[in-house]
């Protein structure tokens, strides 16, 4: 198994439905206070259930054509008659236009890409956004960060949201679940602040760090792409 069959299915990664709740409704709340206008164009790119987003702004959740058919299956399902949202796939968001996205946020997926598909992942979003738009990417692993760290912030965030007994109990479940296992077995994929910025700025991004993380693990980090103008056609612009 690796990391596109797993998320193929129904998995244990929350520990319950208060978990998974919360979850979505804090990552949901840092993306409303991303979008700048109610009038944005914003996609949600690999956004899981995507549980509570309903901000401003039209909302395009967005999951890889080669996997998740199920959560997408569930996505259409919940969202289906909410005229400011449309469920599309890689494949869809390829045949959107040029210069047409406000805001694009890749929350918590790059740990599960290749360095090839991150890099055409940031092509693509450099591609479909304004001149004005941004690219946030949230939830990238440092390489010195390590399951235990990644334990306690999630002990921490139980704590706080009354659910530590069930945190406590699955963890010690992914102790013994296939996550663990591709874990161990494929890895995840880790980048430094130097990687990222450098990474963006290849892109063609004006890239920033975020002053904190998306979501509740402080010893991740978020960045901010701004898509960088044609040096060119500002050149011609002056002559």
């Amino acid at each position: 198994m690796n990391w596109r069959d797993y998320w193929n299915q129904d998995t244990p990664i929350y520990t319950g439905e208060r978990h998974k709740l919360l979850h979505y409704r804090l990552v949901a709340n840092d993306i409303i206070g991303l979008i700048s206008s109610p009038d944005a164009i914003v996609l949600d790119y690999g956004c899981g259930e995507a549980l509570c987003r309903q901000g401003g702004g039209q909302m395009c959740p967005a999951l890889p054509e080669r996997c998740r058919p199920l959560v997408r299956d569930r996505l259409k399902e919940r969202f289906g008659s909410n005229p400011r949202i449309t469920v599309v796939s890689t494949d869809d968001v390829s045949e959107l236009p040029e210069a047409s996205l406000d805001l694009i946020v890749v929350n918590s997926l790059v740990q599960y890409l290749s360095l090839d598909e991150f890099r055409s992942l940031l092509k693509l979003s450099r591609d479909k956004l304004k001149d004005s738009g941004r690219l946030i990417l949230g939830d990238i692993i440092p390489p010195d960060i390590s399951p235990l760290t990644d334990a306690k912030a999630l002990l921490s965030f139980a704590w706080r949201g009354g659910f530590l007994r069930s945190a406590v109990a699955g963890l010690a479940r992914t102790a013994f679940s296939d996550y663990r296992r591709i874990r161990e077995e494929v890895g995840l994929a880790q980048y430094s602040e130097e990687e990222i910025v450098d990474l963006l700025s290849d892109a063609g991004f004006s890239p920033e760090r975020a002053e904190r993380n998306l979501g509740h693990n402080p010893a991740r980090m978020t960045f901010v792409g701004r898509p960088v103008q044609d040096l060119d056609a500002e050149d011609a612009t002056e002559r």
